[in-house]
């Protein structure tokens, strides 16, 4: 009954890790996708040639913080200008037929791997010859990596706590074992058992009582998941256009092995020092 009740508790335990775990999966996605829309752009002096345009954006590849730079021509520049402030009223725009008033506004704009880097870059890139202004967006930024980092305590902190209240109750589960078992441990020390030969059992029944309270969870998860993906797009239009979903094999690819390592590790951690502290042999 006890082992039982330890395998319910380290279901509810794995259940609501990996819960939490998918939860954090997908908002570190969408931090991810939002991080991949905040770009660096830059401005060119006056007069600077073609060719220094391209020698400066072949050094800025180079960096390590940068995913990818593109670069917007002045021409591209206008015609986007032109599209979206200009639409409908495209006669207003003709008079600029031969005079493109953002003559000076060829750019790069350049995406990062890793937003919180922005500062390092942004002061690289004031530094480079012919670069005349660079715009960057620090508030963005800096919610961005605050919130990166927030999710990465609140991650460290609840796995803990339901590695120390899984290690309790496979503790109790061996103690109560040892306890209930004493006279036939006594028994079998006195015919010449090993202490390894006395320990085994219990070991073996903490790393049990882990690979199945791990596993259990994990299939029930598969099955909620898919459904709740299914569930909300259906229901929730809406939020399909806002939200785009971690599918399920992104998720379990990781969770499925840390779930059962963590099983498997806090079953056998929690009988190794139950038997050392309440098993004399």
């Amino acid at each position: 009954m006890f082992s039982l009740a330890s395998i319910a508790t380290m279901s509810a335990c794995i259940f609501l890790f990996g819960l939490f775990f998918a939860i954090v999966t997908n908002f570190q996605a969408m931090v991810k996708e939002a991080e991949s829309g905040v770009a660096v752009t830059v401005f060119f002096q006056e007069g600077i040639s073609n060719e220094q345009i391209e020698a400066i954006g072949k050094e800025i590849r180079q960096r390590a913080e940068v995913s990818d730079c593109k670069f917007l021509s002045a021409e591209e520049a206008w015609a986007e200008f032109k599209e979206e402030y200009f639409k409908g009223s495209e006669e207003a725009a003709a008079g600029f037929a031969d005079d493109n008033p953002l003559a000076n506004s060829a750019s790069y704009a350049i995406y990062m791997n890793d937003v919180s880097m922005q500062p390092v870059l942004v002061d690289y890139l004031k530094g480079l010859e012919g670069v005349r202004e660079v715009r960057h967006s620090a508030t963005v930024a800096n919610t961005l990596s605050d919130f990166n980092s927030l999710i990465g305590y609140i991650s460290v902190g609840i796995i803990l706590i339901l590695f120390l209240v899984a290690i309790f109750l496979i503790s109790n589960t061996v103690t109560t074992g040892i306890a209930v078992r004493r006279d036939e441990i006594g028994i079998m020390k006195l015919i010449g058992a090993t202490d390894s030969f006395v320990r085994a059992p219990f070991i073996v029944e903490g790393i049990l009582i882990g690979l199945i309270g791990a596993s259990l969870p994990l299939v029930l998860l598969y099955l909620l998941y898919n459904k709740l993906i299914v569930y909300i797009e259906e229901k929730f239009n809406f939020l399909s256009n806002l939200i785009s979903f971690v599918p399920a094999k992104g998720v379990f690819h990781t969770l499925v092995p840390v779930a059962l390592i963590l099983g498997v590790g806090i079953g056998f951690l929690g009988s190794r020092i139950t038997i050392r502290k309440h098993l004399n042999v």
